[in-house]
């Protein structure tokens, strides 16, 4: 029977290892792109005008006031994150906001929810220092081509910034008692720790220049030196990304293995090697979502839902989360702090007496002034 001609052609067998039709997407990568540098650029003057209302308020202050008062930004304040850190325990235990830098706790709390919600996202979203590192790798890459720093070296200098996390947390939550940590924020050095980092940037040592010199040079070479491999508060943030449950996933059936997405990853994540993207290294820059040619083959989903995130939306849900959250601290009365002008004259003059703690010695005398207070 089998060699009989019925006149019905027999469908041929699908080829399991033939690939399907694709459609192929041009030019996605430029209106997510341009969304994410808007807002960079957006949080960078935000900056400079931060820079410069808090360099005419010391003017004020190193002129013992005899220049025009200019307030204080609050907004210095997330420029101390130990200090909003603390200031976040504080608030856990007492349910009080300390008085003395209020905007660092809102502004840590909704760099915190940002992370929780969409990744690292402030590391390639909003972070002023992240978005210099982003462009001068991007400009040594023009230069010299990409650079990679090899695994048996890479790893162990990507465990620095956690073993410096690991110092503050255990400091901070495991070393000091409650009552120390009313005494750290209540002190001299906590009330101006802003203008201590001023001081640092505006007379800057040898060694300062040479550091920070390293450092910038370093990030043409290598991209995103500093976030990489030193940035504590970027480990948090990974740390915390993790928990997120809106995760880059990639459709095996569709993907073409042309693994676009792992070469232009700025974290050197084999993006095309993997279903979903665990990775606290990942940034939510969505740079690889971008440039992937197929349609459908990299997206942003949730892994409650399985519904997929679009992009224009999380753009949207990072600029929402930190107006709404640092909105609530102004509101609330909670965005200036309740150091007077005379007692910033006052401290200006006894800067150099307010000492830096830097050892478990100093978090043992918190600790002691703590009990001496109580007694």
């Amino acid at each position: 029977m089998s060699d009989i001609d019925t006149g019905i052609t027999e469908p041929k067998p699908k080829n399991p290892a033939r690939k399907v039709k694709r459609k192929v997407v041009r030019n996605r990568e430029k209106p997510t792109q341009r969304y994410r540098h808007i807002i960079q650029g957006a949080f960078v003057l935000l900056s400079v005008a931060i820079g410069v209302r808090f360099f005419l308020f010391m003017r004020f202050l190193e002129s013992n006031g005899a220049v025009r008062f200019v307030s204080r930004p609050p907004g210095v304040d997330g420029y101390l994150p130990i200090s909003s850190m603390m200031s976040l325990y504080y608030y856990l235990k007492t349910g009080i906001v300390h008085a003395a830098h209020p905007a660092g706790l809102f502004i840590f709390l909704a760099i915190v929810m940002i992370s929780l919600v969409v990744g690292k996202a402030f590391c390639s979203w909003m972070c002023p220092i992240g978005t210099l590192s982003e462009y001068l790798g991007a400009f040594g890459e023009k230069l010299f081509g990409r650079i990679r720093v090899p695994a048996w070296l890479d790893y162990p200098f990507r465990s620095v910034k956690y073993l410096l996390l690991g110092f503050f947390v255990y400091s901070i939550f495991f070393l000091m008692s409650d009552a120390a940590i009313k005494v750290f924020l209540n002190s001299p050095y906590n009330q101006v720790a802003d203008i201590k980092l001023y001081h640092f940037f505006a007379h800057l040592s040898r060694t300062g220049f040479i550091v920070l010199s390293v450092l910038f040079l370093g990030s043409v070479f290598i991209r995103n030196l500093w976030c990489r491999y030193l940035c504590p508060y970027g480990a948090m943030l990974g740390i915390v990304g993790l928990f997120s449950p809106n995760k880059i996933q990639r459709r095996a059936d569709t993907c073409i293995d042309c693994a676009k997405c792992a070469k232009v990853c700025p974290s050197f994540i084999k993006v095309d090697k993997v279903k979903t993207v665990w990775s606290d290294e990942c940034s939510s820059c969505l740079i690889c979502v971008d440039v992937c040619p197929v349609a459908d083959t990299l997206e942003v989903k949730s892994l409650l839902n399985k519904k997929k995130l679009p992009k224009k939306n999380i753009a949207i849900a990072i600029v929402a989360l930190f107006m709404a959250i640092t909105g609530l601290g102004m509101v609330t009365g909670h965005w200036q702090n309740d150091i007077s002008r005379q007692d910033y004259l006052y401290h200006i003059e006894h800067l150099d007496s307010y000492g830096h703690p830097t050892s478990t010695g100093d978090v043992r005398r918190f600790n002691s002034d703590a009990e001496h207070s109580v007694q």
